[in-house]
């Protein structure tokens, strides 16, 4: 039987290599434009309240994904619903 540890350090570092890689996911460089929004831009986006972005979201009008406590939108899923193209 192959037993092995995982240190206090080990978990430290994990989580600091996947909070890097969730930053560069929702975070992206200079010179390229964001692809995820929070929900505080999309309702400024939208000009919409925060009952009706959880309508469009209740609906399947608008996908999400939920990290955490806060819920991203692809701006791709965005722009096809202002389009006329979502769901």
């Amino acid at each position: 039987m192959n037993v092995e540890l995982i240190t206090r350090e080990d978990l430290r570092d994990f989580k600091n290599e996947l909070l890097n890689e969730l930053k560069q996911i929702i975070q992206p460089g200079q010179g390229q434009s964001k692809k995820w929004l929070k929900s505080s831009e999309v309702k400024k986006m939208l000009n919409i309240s925060p009952g009706t972005l959880q309508n469009l979201r209740i609906n399947g009008t608008l996908r999400f994904t939920k990290i955490g406590s806060i819920m991203y939108y692809k701006l791709e899923d965005l722009n096809k619903v202002l389009e006329g193209n979502g769901k």
